[in-house]
């Protein structure tokens, strides 16, 4: 694996809680530091879900990349890596097929010293990190053709990821697009989305607590994250609560735990 050729800050912002660490901390990593945890903390007492959201966000993520790859994808493109937590993306994606190229993209630089450390991709494949910004694609798709061929299909995975941009701000809707339009035919999008839809209270209570510690936080109904998939071609069972889409045994107990207020969908690019 090689890392990114930029130099990315050295120095790690702990006071102010990230995303990628609090998601660590819901995950049981230690890779989080005192105010992750507080936030994460005080997000699971309004939000019971959260930790088991967390862990569906993952096992989703897996049937997805097989499902990929089932279809003939070998390029993968993750952004908002988050810190690596086995099994990572590309253990998956090379365990289905070992030729499959990934690139990871996060902006948090505890995420880039761990991928560093530990992903490590298969000898006929590659794995390969980029610190940056989801929110500067022209940056992301210059360095990831440098290991990805784009005009062949790529599977762009945004895990967990678009609830924390902003409509207005961040212009997400057409922040996504500019990924998937510089992406080949048969380029698959994998998304995650929390929802207010199935637990509206709850879901406030936290969006005001991330807002609070300075992290934007938008919960999104199923039509505007339908949007996400706009000309595209839905994969079934096409946009379902997480732990339905294309169930396996782990998810199916996981299901008897309740619902997660979190979305999933995965599209073809026609």
């Amino acid at each position: 694996m090689t890392g990114s050729d930029g130099a990315p800050p050295t120095v790690i912002d702990t006071s102010r809680p990230h995303p990628a660490r609090v998601y660590d901390w819901w995950l049981g990593g230690k890779d989080n530091y005192p105010v992750d945890e507080e936030l994460a903390r005080r997000i699971l007492a309004v939000d019971g879900t959260v930790v088991r959201g967390a862990r569906a966000n993952r096992r989703f993520m897996h049937r997805a990349v097989r499902a990929a790859a089932a279809a003939g994808v070998r390029q993968f493109l993750d952004i908002g890596t988050g810190i690596p937590t086995e099994p990572n993306l590309h253990q998956v994606a090379q365990a289905a097929a070992a030729d499959a190229r990934v690139v990871y993209a996060d902006n948090d630089p505890i995420v880039l010293r761990h991928a560093e450390a530990l992903l490590h991709g298969s000898a006929e494949g590659s794995t390969e990190y980029i610190h940056a910004d989801v929110r500067d694609p022209d940056t992301i798709l210059r360095r990831a053709g440098e290991s990805l061929d784009l005009e062949r299909p790529v599977a762009l995975s945004l895990i967990a990821l678009t609830h924390y941009l902003d409509d207005a701000a961040d212009d997400v809707y057409g922040l996504v697009k500019r990924y998937v339009d510089r992406l080949a035919p048969g380029s698959h999008l994998i998304l995650t989305q929390v929802t207010p839809d199935l637990s509206p209270e709850s879901m406030a209570r936290a969006a005001e607590l991330f807002r609070a510690g300075g992290t934007p936080f938008h919960p999104r109904t199923l039509r505007e994250f339908l949007r996400f998939f706009d000309g595209l071609e839905l994969l079934g069972p096409g946009v379902i609560p997480v732990h339905g889409w294309r169930p396996e045994p782990e998810d199916v107990v996981a299901q008897a735990e309740g619902v997660v207020p979190v979305y999933a969908g995965v599209a073809r690019k026609p």
